[in-house]
């Protein structure tokens, strides 16, 4: 284990960029989000979540797939290049290293998605322990641990006026061994203890406790037909909100732009919640915004686990519960059906 000053970060910022692009959260007009480092950028290490996850960094929420172009009666087809250049994610936090592996069973399944592929293959993930998680959370209901980050590829920890840091993989080795000159070797009495203090305040928060009896199961249609689902969707305003800052919603549309000359085709990050969600000529399978409400929470409570060894599509980062303007989110659905089971 290594550990560095935070008063030295800015440099550590500055190497790791020299070999690699480095995607890191910087606060932009009050708010949050993983962009570009720059050495003017206000790097924000303090703000536990983000606004949107980082999985953009693996999965854009707009990118192009090929180009076609006219001479004449000839038409050239150019498909975009893949990424071929290493990149960090610093800063991730274990909901959202965990919403990555979630992406991975969908794009990295056969057929494979090229795009998304290069980017896992290309991309090095620094994620970083929650000193203090918030009401919102609820991330131990999933299984994971944010006082200590599985799935990294390095896992940092910031300790009073340190950052501590432990490469876990062949990557996270390969990008310590670049930057260790500016790392101190130190012991991990400082993370153990930070460790425990975390898992101290998640034990105080409510929403670690949720029950997930009965979801996750094979017996689909009872949850499908409960009549609850006609209590809850009734606020909803399909904004679309909850898909979008979402880590692991990983719906998309196919668009055609006209360049004038030609057609770019690209694709963009799409919501189950929108009326015109796999609209096609003949209408679409989901006709009500209750249809619509309810796909969304059996996907990632039900269909999704069914299909995935267990595994929930949903992480527990609270995303939802903080910014949906109605109030409805998932804590609301897997309380609502607990109460009905009387858990």
């Amino acid at each position: 284990m290594y550990k560095i000053s935070k008063e030295n970060l800015p440099e550590l910022y500055k190497a790791i960029a020299a070999v690699n692009s480095l995607y890191i959260p910087v606060k932009t007009a009050g708010q949050t989000n993983f962009a570009a480092w720059t050495e003017t950028a206000d790097v924000d290490l303090e703000t536990l979540k983000t606004v949107k996850s980082p999985k953009d960094a693996f999965f854009p929420q707009c990118e192009n797939i090929y180009t076609c172009e006219r001479d004449g009666k000839k038409i050239k087809i150019t498909p975009e290049e893949l990424a071929s250049e290493s990149f960090v994610v610093f800063g991730m936090k274990a909901c959202d290293v965990r919403g990555v592996e979630v992406l991975d069973k969908v794009f990295l399944a056969d057929p494979i998605d090229t795009f998304y592929a290069a980017r896992r293959d290309h991309g090095i993930i620094v994620a970083m322990a929650c000193n203090e998680p918030e009401l919102s959370c609820f991330c131990k209901v999933f299984g994971i641990d944010c006082s200590e980050p599985s799935g990294a590829d390095v896992v940092t920890w910031l300790v009073n006026n340190e950052l501590f840091w432990k490469p876990v993989t062949e990557k996270g080795e390969a990008l310590t061994e670049s930057v260790k000159s500016l790392l101190k070797d130190a012991d991990d009495a400082a993370v153990e203890e930070t460790k425990s203090n975390i898992k101290n305040i998640v034990e105080k928060i409510p929403n670690m406790s949720l029950s997930l009896e009965g979801w996750g199961r094979d017996d689909k249609l009872e949850r499908f037909n409960s009549p609850i689902w006609e209590d809850l969707y009734n606020p909803c305003l399909a904004c679309g909100t909850c898909t979008f800052v979402c880590p692991t919603c990983q719906c998309y549309d196919i668009k055609d732009y006209d360049t004038g000359h030609g057609v770019q085709r690209y694709r963009c990050w799409d919501s189950c919640m929108y009326s015109d969600f796999t609209l096609m000529a003949h209408g679409n399978n989901r006709t009500s915004q209750m249809q619509r409400f309810r796909q969304r929470f059996m996907h990632k409570l039900v269909y999704y686990p069914t299909n995935n060894d267990g595994m929930y599509s949903c992480v527990g980062c609270g995303r939802c519960v903080d910014k949906c303007p109605s109030n409805l989110n998932i804590v609301k659905v897997i309380k609502a059906f607990g109460k009905e089971a009387g858990v």
